[in-house]
């Protein structure tokens, strides 16, 4: 087992890491910005090291600075999180030639899975649904005749994107020739990358994603059943559930044998998440891989009673994993709110000073976050404060059990989005399962905000 493994992140998945390896005995080193020197996390950890200013490219994305705290610190394990370098083969590869364990897949692997055009290629070839779409486009001629081809609406994707970046729904020749150059401007100031391509657009998709754990080694791909990520503004999530109700246990059986089937053939390792779109007819077509721990992973976590980072570091370290090699059934129903530092109607950040923290507590309530009273939050990372879950016998009882905890929790001193989740649970919609990734466009809370937007 590794001695010590640094978290080259910040915030409350470097607090999941750091809990995570005082539970296994590990040594925790955390690494932050300036702006963070007071951050929780770093008051947890064993070790701290300061690796540069607020801005995420001088400390957080900054590799030879993180290398350098490795080496003062005597890490022989690098965890990067979720966000910043998870995704990066560059840092993986660099990890490697410094004789560092990264905790996650190989470079290689985040190579074959982390680019949307190859993943999508690689999923053909192994079996996995798809949507009708294309390769890497060369320009707004071909991306025209290709769209054509398909059959409008199109949506246009950067391929090494993410987050709704470099993504534009096109429903006429005209229109995508319009988009084409903002897309690629987009993609290229977002990811320094302008590759560009189609698939096929679904009007009233749900987003379902499917977790993995695979230790080749021990010849183990386990699918860990699916999560339910349809809530999202402008691509980015907000609630996320375990198990989905859309999901029939036929086919979550189905798609975790093909799954199963895919990480084995390719001799995937450490966990991941491959993304799928859900059509109105129940069919799932693959969207993209996530080469890394999700945000989402608790919900998971409480379902299946496997705690994912924790056998992230085993699976790293050549240990056999402590989770049987068999298939996984839901137990129960999770939910996860995503509690951020934003306004609640026009969603505009809101940093400052939380004069006053009080978390919710009582039966089925997990709470992961790193803030306290007296912490003033930064205006320079992603606004996520905390990760409110509940976890009950079924869904309506996981259900009033996020109510509760909404009304229980404070954060004063800022603005937080707790009034949305708070709409979104009291919602029809979302309480008889009729959801999908359009679900707050029709939400009255947000529908002005969001047209407007």
């Amino acid at each position: 087992m590794f001695k010590k493994i640094l978290i080259a992140n910040r915030g409350e998945i470097a607090l999941r890491v750091i809990r995570a390896c005082r539970e296994l005995g590990i040594q925790s080193v955390a690494v932050h910005s300036t702006a963070d020197t007071n951050a929780l996390y770093v008051r947890y950890a064993d070790e701290a090291v300061c690796i540069g200013p607020p801005k995420s490219a001088q400390s957080y994305l900054n590799i030879p600075a993180i290398m350098a705290a490795a080496e003062i610190s005597g890490a022989d394990a690098i965890h990067p999180g979720y966000g910043f370098l998870s995704e990066n083969a560059e840092f993986a590869e660099i990890c490697q030639q410094c004789g560092l364990t990264f905790i996650g897949p190989s470079p290689d692997d985040m190579k074959k899975w982390g680019g949307k055009v190859p993943a999508r290629n690689l999923a053909r070839q192994l079996g996995i649904p798809l949507l009708p779409g294309t390769g890497v486009l060369a320009d707004e001629a071909e991306a025209v005749r290709e769209a054509e081809t398909i059959g409008f609406p199109v949506i246009l994707k950067a391929s090494a994107g993410g987050g709704g970046r470099g993504m534009k729904i096109v429903r006429s020749a005209q229109e995508l020739i319009r988009v084409f150059p903002q897309a690629r401007a987009e993609a290229i100031a977002g990811f320094k990358n302008g590759d560009l391509y189609l698939e096929r657009y679904v009007e009233e998709p749900r987003h379902i994603e499917f977790q993995v754990l695979c230790d080749p080694d021990h010849d183990i791909q386990m699918v860990l059943g699916e999560r339910e990520c349809s809530i999202q503004r402008r691509h980015q999530k907000v609630v996320e559930e375990a198990p989905s109700v859309a999901v029939t246990p036929e086919l979550r059986m189905d798609m975790s044998r093909t799954i199963s089937r895919a990480m084995k053939d390719t001799g995937y390792r450490s966990a991941g998440t491959l993304e799928f779109l859900l059509d109105e007819r129940g069919n799932l077509y693959f969207m993209e891989m996530n080469t890394r721990i999700q945000v989402e992973h608790p919900v998971t976590e409480l379902v299946t009673g496997i705690d994912l980072v924790a056998e992230q570091i085993r699976v790293a370290a050549g240990l056999v994993p402590l989770f049987p090699n068999e298939p996984v059934t839901p137990r129960g129903h999770a939910l996860e709110c995503r509690i951020n530092a934003e306004d609640p109607k026009t969603f505009a950040p809101w940093p400052g000073l939380i004069t006053n923290y009080v978390p919710p507590g009582g039966a089925g309530v997990r709470v992961d976050g790193g803030i306290f009273s007296g912490w003033r939050v930064p205006g320079d990372y992603d606004s996520l404060l905390v990760k409110l879950l509940t976890y009950g016998r079924t869904r309506e009882e996981t259900i009033a059990r996020m109510q509760r905890a909404l009304h229980e929790m404070v954060i004063d001193g800022i603005r937080t989005n707790i009034p949305l989740h708070q709409a979104i649970l009291e919602a029809e919609d979302f309480r008889s399962g009729r959801l999908s990734t359009r679900f707050l466009e029709r939400l009255p809370y947000t529908a002005a905000t969001l047209a407007k937007g």
